[in-house]
């Protein structure tokens, strides 16, 4: 009884915290073209407030996810949670885009520290009958804060400004901080406890990484410029894939890695997250897209384009915890495939929308996609999980989240560099552009599509791996 109280109000913490980090995320995905012109700003390097974020979450995932196994994943997390709050604060009180950007680079650090650690918080309190349901929980909460960052930031901007998309976040952080702080118990820490593992921690693998991870998020400028230099683009892309890769080779052999071997060299778990990672690089080209599709090219009202971005988060909502609940009864397998398959369908439908206004043709692939991905996200996680055993579940959420963070971040950049490669010298999306915009947006979804393809024969070859063991 006292353990499923534990468990029951360890997840409260964990999805007020997810549910406030998803908030502030599509919050600003909403708000980047109301930004733009506040801050007198491109469309494209609008993007970039939503990247750097984005990015430094992905650079620093995997290490607060070690750090949280040997130190607390509860103070890791609260933490997190403060330097959430702060940055939140930043970015509502910027008077520039580059206070902006550090504002957002500081709430990442936070948000790291919190995705870091709540899978594996989760999966620790809960039993593996009960993982899925927990887990699926957790998506409950990121979805509420999907639905509401779109909905209460359409509010905000119609009523007062785009600041107030951030300024929300500082009680809201505060009070999760405090109740966290109640709830959860701390391990007494000396000095040397901390110190100690900080020294001894793979600050080479680390660099590494982080040069391949900025590397390889900055190579879309390159295709992106007036005079496109696809060359140097093309290279530094593979370079910042080469580092990145280079990094978990390099930390797979060193004295003290950030990632236990026993993590990495587990073929099933890292079949789950690529993916993982392909599947959240396909989701995410609609949610930095469609505010520029509704608000700048059709000049839709902030208010009604946050709310046909909601669609996608409440039916995830409503598909998540059933899907969890499948998954503990009938395994993942099915789930996950038919997630995909539905999720390439709304893809294609992206490719339908038209010139001229319709409904219909908007609103049926975002539905779509939100089945799709509430279909594929629990059922995935938990069979990930489940290959790994208790004492590095720390390690393996924080890399569920990087694999979801850097799918995300990657596929901002592709779905921009398409875009924006088709649309030189554009520094604003308006109706002038016509059907140049139109056929410029269709093609960045048959990539997504093409990349949702390739998603579904790797996870049926990850199915058909784990049933031979």
């Amino acid at each position: 009884m006292e353990k499923q109280k534990t468990l029951s109000r360890s997840i409260i913490i964990l999805g007020l915290f997810s549910f406030i980090t998803s908030l502030s995320g599509e919050s600003t995905n909403l708000a980047l073209p109301t930004i733009s012109h506040a801050l007198a700003i491109t469309n494209n390097e609008a993007t970039w407030i939503v990247q750097i974020g984005l990015i430094t979450t992905t650079i620093l995932l995997v290490a607060f996810g070690h750090l949280g196994d040997i130190l607390s994943k509860e103070l890791i997390f609260l933490v997190g949670g403060i330097l959430f709050t702060a940055g939140s604060l930043i970015n509502g009180l910027s008077p520039s885009f580059t206070v902006l950007l550090f504002g957002r680079i500081v709430q990442a650090i936070g948000s790291a520290m919190i995705m870091a650690n709540s899978i594996g918080l989760t999966t620790e309190y809960s039993t593996p009958e009960k993982r899925g349901t927990a887990l699926a929980i957790i998506s409950m909460f990121i979805s509420v804060g999907a639905i509401s960052g779109p909905a209460l930031g359409g509010v905000l901007l119609s009523a007062f400004s785009w600041r107030w998309i951030y300024l929300i976040n500082v009680p809201l952080g505060l009070i999760f901080t405090f109740i966290g702080y109640r709830v959860f118990t701390f391990p007494k820490l000396t000095r040397g406890t901390i110190e100690q593992p900080l020294k001894e921690a793979n600050w080479l693998g680390q660099g590494i990484f982080s040069v391949g991870i900025i590397t390889l998020s900055l190579s879309s400028l390159f295709f992106q410029s007036a005079n496109a230099r696809y060359l140097v683009g093309s290279l530094a892309f593979f370079i910042g894939a080469g580092l990145t890769i280079y990094s978990f080779i390099q930390d797979d052999h060193s004295k003290n890695p950030w990632i236990s071997p026993n993590v990495l060299r587990n073929k099933r778990f890292m079949l789950s997250m690529f993916a993982l990672f392909l599947a959240m690089l396909t989701n995410v080209a609609s949610n930095i897209l469609l505010p520029f599709y509704l608000q700048s090219f059709h000049r839709i009202d902030p208010m009604i384009s946050g709310l046909v971005m909601v669609l996608q988060s409440v039916v995830m909502l409503i598909i998540a915890p059933i899907a969890g609940r499948l998954s503990d009864r009938i395994g993942s397998s099915k789930l996950i495939i038919t997630g995909i398959s539905i999720l390439i369908l709304s893809q294609i439908g992206y490719t339908f929308y038209p010139l001229k206004l319709n409904w219909l043709l908007v609103l049926f692939p975002i539905l779509l996609n939100g089945i799709g991905m509430g279909i594929f996200l629990s059922p995935n996680n938990s069979l990930a999980m489940s290959f790994v055993d208790k004492q590095f579940t720390g390690v393996a959420g924080s890399l569920t989240s990087f694999f979801r963070t850097i799918g995300m971040s990657l596929g901002i950049s592709i779905a921009s560099a398409v875009l924006f490669a088709q649309l030189p010298n554009v520094r604003y999306i308006s109706p002038a552009l016509g059907s140049h915009f139109v056929q410029a947006f269709h093609n960045v979804f048959w990539v997504m599509a093409a990349l949702a393809i390739l998603c579904l024969l790797l996870s049926i070859y990850a199915i058909r791996s784990n049933r031979k063991k």
